[in-house]
């Protein structure tokens, strides 16, 4: 670590939980984030601003005039461009150190595979049940840790699986494929600064992680109430028959 990163991330190395050894461990860390909307982009740029030394970001959608009311790493002048490509220049702009992989894509079957092979955490910040759940599998399947958020209307949750623990849930034991999906923002509408709560709680998740701090939320789903402003967190179990990750490897 050189004078300019010790005067960056001091606040980091001030805390003793992360010091110079976590923050070194972040540095050296890598993450794919899925989806560069309004999760995605608050999860990206604090893990930027953080010192995530090498991201992934898969999305294949434009910037959109009605993204600009909650996506906050783009910009007016960013419509038309490529998501993942727009919040890669956001987070160059605050941190121009930060190593940013941009995949033009939604990530399916191998691709999706060997993307996630090549991180040490996942971010799921997708707004589909298809792509969360093809995301769970891959995962499991490379026993790496994924941090889930979502939120629709007023409403938030997170969760984080890490399938190397061997009492962690997946994703599917918590909504198995089977469970219809609801409406999406697009339809149902989203608080603007809701989704910026929980992509924000996707990077600190992520951050203890990689820096080896505290404990990560795994086998606990929270859920943010944003018009009573209560959180509720309850315990949620490994499914021993869960078709995911009940199956004998």
């Amino acid at each position: 670590m050189n004078d300019d990163d010790l005067l960056r991330y001091s606040r980091h190395i001030l805390l003793p939980q992360i010091g110079v050894e976590g923050q070194e461990k972040l540095a050296a860390g890598s993450v794919l984030i899925v989806g560069a909307g309004g999760l995605g982009c608050p999860a990206a740029l604090y893990l930027g601003a953080a010192g995530t030394g090498r991201m992934v970001i898969a999305d294949a959608d434009t910037v959109d005039l009605t993204n600009l009311q909650r996506q906050i790493g783009h910009r007016t002048d960013a419509i038309g461009i490529n998501k993942a490509v727009s919040l890669r220049d956001s987070i160059h702009a605050i941190n121009p150190g930060i190593h940013v992989d941009v995949l033009q894509e939604r990530l399916l079957g191998e691709r999706l595979v060997k993307a996630i092979a090549g991180v040490d955490a996942v971010l799921d910040c997708s707004d589909n049940f298809a792509t969360r759940h093809a995301v769970n599998r891959a995962c499991v399947e490379q026993r790496k840790p994924l941090v889930s958020g979502a939120a629709l209307g007023f409403f938030g949750q997170l969760a984080v699986f890490d399938s190397r623990e061997a009492e962690s849930p997946c994703y599917h034991c918590l909504f198995p494929e089977t469970v219809e999906e609801g409406l999406r923002c697009s339809e149902a509408g989203v608080l603007a600064p809701l989704v910026g709560v929980v992509g924000s709680m996707q990077a600190v998740e992520t951050v203890k992680l990689l820096a080896g701090c505290g404990r990560a939320a795994v086998g606990r789903l929270s859920l943010y109430d944003a018009l009573s402003g209560e959180w509720r967190t309850m315990r949620v179990p490994r499914d021993p028959a869960c078709a995911v990750c009940g199956q004998p490897s």
